[in-house]
């Protein structure tokens, strides 16, 4: 992630940490002689880039269940007997309630 201001806008973001961690922190700037805002940013954004997935997932699904699309018990007792072979693919909803 880049946090160099002349290639994109940005804002100025408070956060209370815990001492140690600030401690921490001051420790690698001062090795990698980077600033503290540089190595928060790259922090936060690679924390960012691997758990907002989750997120949509989450999203996706309370969407597919107010649509009234599951997967049943069976379905996914059958997906998980072969998880790890190849080709196993999440099974797809199996149940459409009517709303």
């Amino acid at each position: 992630m880049s946090t160099d201001s002349s290639k994109s806008p940005s804002s100025t973001l408070s956060v209370r940490v815990p001492d140690e961690l600030r401690e921490q922190l001051d420790y690698l700037s001062q090795s990698t002689k980077r600033s503290r805002a540089y190595l928060a940013a790259e922090a936060l954004g690679e924390y960012v880039r691997r758990n907002a997935w989750r997120a949509k997932e989450l999203n996706d699904a309370v969407e597919a269940a107010d649509e009234g699309e599951f997967i049943s018990h069976e379905a996914m007792l059958n997906w998980v007997a072969y998880l790890g072979s190849k080709g196993n693919l999440a099974p797809k909803p199996d149940i459409k309630l009517r709303r």
